[in-house]
């Protein structure tokens, strides 16, 4: 399942991983775990905020990819299933054919 992390990182705690270098090494760590298909970071509410969609094989996969982020970068993190165009004409005729 296509999956979209959202990461909102803490000024305080991002200010820490940006001096102490452990920042950048958990997002790359994260990366090369999930191999996301698309990655934007940008500034949202004062907060340091990344996205990033990956497949996700298995819920067993959620704790690989998010414990780093709370425990390296006290990070609030927000899980949500997503469809690309094509995955919703197909879900929608799928659904059409219930009715």
């Amino acid at each position: 399942m296509r999956v979209l992390l959202r990461v909102a990182i803490p000024v305080e705690a991002g200010n820490k991983g940006v001096t102490d270098g452990s920042l950048p090494r958990t997002i790359q760590a994260l990366m090369e775990r999930t191999k996301p298909e698309a990655a934007y970071f940008f500034p949202d509410n004062g907060l340091r905020t990344a996205l990033f969609v990956f497949n996700m094989e298995d819920g067993a996969q959620i704790p690989a990819s998010v414990e780093p982020l709370f425990l390296q970068l006290n990070a609030g993190v927000t899980l949500t299933p997503v469809m690309t165009a094509e995955d919703l004409q197909k879900g929608l005729a799928d659904a059409a054919k219930l009715r």
